[in-house]
């Protein structure tokens, strides 16, 4: 099905679901949080948020800088009055905030943005998010602190009603929750895998909302079942076996029996009904996606360049105090912020002084942050036990990644290990052409000698450390060592000597994977990948795609 037809689908439950989604949240808006609308910029999205727009949302960047967010100093003001004025920022006069384009939100803001949550100063949050890959997605942190995830696909169904304006008799802290209720929210939240004691207390604060909207003084199983397949669906990480479930009495008296009824039964059927009601809403593809999230959890590297701070270029960061040396560059508005409190008492002390009086500890010095570009260091067997079965699947995945890596406009660099010793078949280069023909050149056959390889590609990593790159190290092989660094043949001393380089590498910082490319998991691998402190991947019978969506989905987390 092509993007068109997908497009003209309609997606009626979804966008229920997105209409009961901002019902609640017009009820508790602050209690809910707020919501994540992950939707690609599209008529279908404006039709959603036109239900939103008569609320005050006020609609922010994620360029905002700190004092426009919470407010600073009003140089012009301070400097007439000769006391500190501060300007209000946009929380002061907006408690109702709408980020866009939240998928690039970068974690500096959403740790803000988070605390503001948390203190009372934001009331609700939607963060629009435009992502298209799974690895794009609104920051965790601040996700976590939103009840719903509205993510409807297709057109907006003909007739789409308008959203209603919520008029409740029942105040939100008269509605009773039943003990037993409350736990069952809990147990259902540890079953399907989520971690975090926000997602019941959320989901509780839903099934009240879902209760005040409908007028009842007490939360049932039906506003439990809307609540736990609202909040839950997008936070679950695993489906629930049986075996989670609460273990049942093995029996009970007759009078028990009769005291109890039919309550025992009805209990039961309302935790599977709840299950049910949260398997019902998961996102399609579920298993796919949770299976990539627990692989990009215990990835080693970041997925993208490091981070690096300077004063001459990148993007412009808080400056700080300090005294110039010659090479940074003053902050001029900075620096008259820092003295326009203090003028009238300066100029009391020095009337004979005329303009502004500056001291050295108001001089601010600008800051700037630059992101180094991500290089990809693969180590790859060529050897003979490799390259009779894995080999041409280690070189199609290669050519996948390879092609993944010129589209992020990553370097890459190839480090063959065969034979008694290891070459450098490719520099760091972002030549795909290039990359693709010394790939297809890649001899097979030999001894595996793994030290060489693994000390080559670090002397890699280590000069393009120096030249500004931040070096990942991708090693694919069967692990199967039997020629030391000496070019002899020696098994014992080859494994050795590998975990040897293995921990010169670990002790270098570098970002590492291991991929096991053998027919079966290989016990000493393992024990080197765990010395050698790197993300552990074991792909019996993979074929290329399986490989290459192995080493995508770990090193770009």
């Amino acid at each position: 099905m092509d993007g068109a037809a997908a497009f003209n689908q309609i997606d009626t439950e979804g966008w229920d679901r997105a209409l009961l989604a901002l019902r609640l949240l017009q009820v508790d808006p602050e209690g809910l949080g707020g919501a994540v609308i992950r939707m690609r910029a599209s008529p279908a999205r404006d039709a959603l948020l036109a239900h939103i727009k008569r609320h005050a949302f006020k609609q922010v960047s994620v360029a905002i800088t700190d004092e426009q967010l919470f407010g600073g100093t009003d140089i012009a003001a301070t400097l007439r009055a000769g006391h500190l004025i501060k300007t209000k920022g946009l929380l002061a006069e907006f408690p109702h905030i709408m980020l866009s384009m939240a998928e690039r939100c970068p974690p500096g803001l959403a740790a803000k943005l988070a605390q503001a949550m948390d203190q009372g100063l934001i009331q609700g949050l939607l963060a629009l998010d435009e992502g298209i890959d799974s690895d794009e997605t609104c920051p965790p942190k601040l996700a976590e602190r939103l009840a719903f995830v509205i993510d409807p696909s297709g057109r907006v169904p003909d007739g789409f009603p308008t959203l209603p304006e919520q008029s409740t008799t029942i105040a939100l802290s008269e509605i009773k929750c039943p003990e037993n209720h409350i736990n069952a929210l809990v147990a259902l939240a540890a079953r399907f895998g989520i971690d975090t004691l926000r997602a019941p207390v959320l989901a509780l604060r839903a099934a009240r909302a879902h209760a005040a909207m409908e007028n009842r003084t007490e939360v049932t199983e039906d506003d439990l079942q809307v609540a736990a397949s609202l909040v839950y669906s997008h936070r679950a990480t695993r489906l629930p076996d049986d075996a989670d479930a609460v273990e049942k009495p093995e029996a009970k008296s007759e009078a028990t029996e009769a005291a109890d009824g039919d309550h025992s039964d009805q209990q039961d059927l309302s935790e599977e009904m709840l299950v049910q009601a949260v398997r019902a809403a998961l996102p399609e593809g579920f298993l796919a996606t949770s299976m990539r999230s627990k692989k990009a959890r215990k990835a080693s590297g970041n997925g993208m360049g490091a981070k690096q701070s300077g004063n001459r270029r990148g993007r412009p960061m808080p400056s700080r105090a300090g005294r110039p040396d010659g090479r940074a560059r003053i902050d001029l508005v900075g620096t008259l912020r820092a003295a326009a409190p203090w003028q009238r008492l300066r100029k009391e002390q020095k009337p004979q002084r005329q303009g502004i009086v500056v001291h050295p500890s108001d001089i601010r010095l600008k800051r700037f942050q630059e992101q180094s570009d991500r290089l990809l260091v693969f180590a790859v067997d060529a050897s003979g036990s490799a390259a009779v079965s894995r080999l041409n699947e280690v070189k199609g995945a290669l050519e996948l990644v390879l092609a993944q890596a010129y589209s992020n406009r990553d370097h890459v660099a190839l480090v063959a290990f065969r034979g008694t010793d290891a070459e450098i078949l490719l520099p760091p280069t972002r030549s795909l052409v290039q990359t693709k023909r010394r790939l297809t050149a890649l001899p097979g056959g030999g001894g595996t000698p793994l030290a060489a390889g693994l000390r080559l590609a670090g002397e890699v990593a280590q000069t393009s450390l120096k030249r500004g790159f931040s070096p990942t190290i991708v090693l694919l092989t069967d692990g199967r060592a039997n020629i030391d660094l000496e070019g002899k043949a020696d098994r014992v001393q080859a494994m050795i000597d590998a975990q040897n380089s293995a921990k010169v590498l670990r002790q270098c910082g570098h970002a590492r994977v291991v991929v096991d490319a053998s027919k079966r998991p290989y016990a000493p691998l393992r024990e080197l990948a765990n010395r050698f402190d790197a993300a552990y991947h074991v792909l019996p019978r993979a074929d290329a795609a399986g490989l290459a969506q192995t080493v995508e989905a770990t090193t770009r987390v």
